[in-house]
């Protein structure tokens, strides 16, 4: 993702788009505003409150994903095909999918001056990859050699560093793995890769609220759960320069307050319409309208300890996903924003398949069948938890509605109050039987579907899926010779995954945002985020 968004856990629901000084440069016309209060020359976008603090390995949700990769840049971005483009990096090779060597483009400099070497990246992977540093993202570093010294299963770490991590001279370091991985250097891609400076290592809990990075804005301020502003960084030598002065990413309370603020002009761009104003947004916002698949999917996750779903039989989940009529959901609550998914993966990334199942299609009386072989759901009621502020309340009432009117199992929605609140309840297995998952792309493999949300230990498998079996084949996989085989080998494991639905596929996203006239350039990338650097202030 440009810098990817973790993997992460996409907020909107019909879309969205899976990222300093301690005090930012500002741009010299900090006490010019315009009526919205936003400087001259910044650009304002709806982007809820973050999860976590601005670090770049404990974020793996849209909202902090966007500011964060404002902030960072890592070794290598993704062009708006999903092919790899290098920022920090000047080259990333390998001879065996085993040992890779970064060599880094010399004179970038964090925000507060200080170079970014190759050091900056080890140190900062080191810290990351350490189970006593408890980042979210902390798995996404397992395949480098000497992770399971820093973060051991049980007990405390052996090391502190990575065995595999060698600096090499200030621009080149070398990255030594476990076993092969051939998509490893795709992978980097991901903000979460990203170097840190040596401040962050004097009180990292502090620099999460003012943090300093190497990317294409510096941090300014946040006031929480209401706005998070950043400044251009004129010293920025990535490919990415910022053509405006500034970013604001505002909260929201709902998207259509934020659709409102656009029309009226006092926001500039709305990453998602929300279902209620779908039907008239394009002709609202005219030429500033936005429609565009990307990669990302909706899915429902069963809580696999939840007693809706602990031990259950495959053959409900199945059941469950032949009663939702997604042609009639995605037709008419999304105003055909939506595409009836037929895989785990979106098209958009390598290895898509169509999985030439009807698992996928609605048919209520084989629904009413297979989960009556399965044993039935317990109590015979579930619950889908979401995000209110998310836009996702139509769409889950809908499939509800569906589930029951063709099984009979009783459906209610789950709604908390926010984003945070939604992930918080996952992140601590409190959610009751399944929750609305959204994920967006970290880079285009169709590994970033099936690993980082269904292996055993991947830190975004909320829903606490877990089988041996799968994990096995994901490692043969993963030590494939090439790319395309490794490709391979993970669509043979999306097609085990059928047999055990860790998840019910719902449909592909489409970006459904826009713009007011206050701004133009206004573009999206593969993997659905706005393309902010290039947006441009009249």
């Amino acid at each position: 993702m440009r810098g990817a968004k973790s993997a992460k856990w996409v907020a909107g629901a019909i879309v969205v788009a899976l990222a300093a000084t301690a005090c930012g440069g500002g741009s010299g016309e900090e006490g010019k505003k315009n009526p919205a209060g936003k400087p001259a020359g910044y650009v304002s976008i709806d982007v809820g409150e973050p999860q976590k603090p601005l670090i770049p390995a404990d974020t793996n949700e849209t909202n902090g994903s966007y500011v964060i990769q404002s902030l960072f840049t890592q070794l290598l971005d993704f062009d708006a095909k999903g092919e790899i483009v290098y920022t920090n990096a000047e080259s990333v090779d390998t001879t065996d999918s085993k040992t890779w060597t970064v060599k880094l483009k010399s004179g970038w400099k964090f925000h507060n001056g200080e170079a970014v070497t190759a050091q900056s990246y080890v140190d900062a992977w080191n810290w990351y990859a350490n189970i006593k540093n408890n980042q979210q993202n902390s798995f996404w570093f397992a395949d480098i050699a000497g992770y399971d010294d820093v973060h051991p299963e049980k007990g405390d770490p052996k090391a502190d560093k990575m065995s595999g991590l060698k600096v090499v001279d200030d621009t080149t370091f070398t990255i030594e793995l476990k076993d092969k991985v051939p998509y490893f250097n795709y992978k980097l891609g991901y903000a979460t890769f990203a170097p840190l400076p040596k401040v962050f290592f004097d009180d990292p809990k502090a620099f999460g609220q003012k943090p300093v990075g190497n990317g294409p804005y510096k941090f300014e301020k946040w006031t929480h759960k209401k706005l998070i502003q950043v400044a251009a960084n004129p010293d920025y030598q990535g490919p990415n320069k910022a053509k405006n002065k500034g970013i604001q990413f505002k909260n929201y309370a709902t998207l259509e307050a934020a659709y409102q603020d656009v029309v009226s002009g006092n926001l500039d761009i709305i990453r998602q319409v929300g279902p209620t104003d779908l039907p008239k947004y394009k002709q609202d916002l005219g030429d500033g309208a936005i429609e565009q698949p990307y990669a990302a999917i909706q899915s429902l996750v069963p809580a696999f300890y939840s007693k809706t779903f602990k031990d259950i039989d495959p053959k409900v989940l199945q059941g469950l996903s032949m009663a939702i009529d997604r042609e009639t959901i995605t037709k008419t609550v999304l105003n055909n924003t939506r595409t009836p998914a037929t895989s785990f993966t979106p098209p958009q990334v390598k290895g898509n398949q169509d999985l030439g199942t009807d698992v996928f299609t609605f048919n209520p009386a084989k629904a009413k069948q297979l989960i009556t072989e399965g044993g039935g759901v317990p109590e015979n009621k579930l619950f889908i938890q979401y995000n209110s502020d998310g836009g996702h309340k139509e769409w889950v009432t809908a499939v509800c509605e569906s589930i029951r009117k063709a099984t009979g199992v009783d459906c209610v929605g789950d709604a908390k109050p926010d984003f945070p609140t939604d992930l918080e309840a996952r992140d601590n297995d409190q959610v009751k039987s399944m929750y609305r998952g959204g994920w967006v792309a970290d880079y285009p493999v169709n590994v970033n579907f099936l690993k980082e949300l269904y292996h055993t230990n991947a830190e975004s498998n909320n829903g606490r899926f877990s089988d041996k079996e799968i994990d096995k084949m994901m490692e043969d996989a993963d030590k494939a010779s090439s790319l395309e085989d490794a490709v391979k080998g993970y669509q043979a494991v999306e097609k085990k995954l059928l047999e055990k639905m860790p998840a019910i596929p719902l449909w592909y996203y489409r970006i459904n945002g826009g713009h007011g006239k206050g701004v133009d350039n206004v573009a999206v990338d593969f993997h659905g985020d706005l393309e902010l650097t290039g947006v441009t202030a009249k």
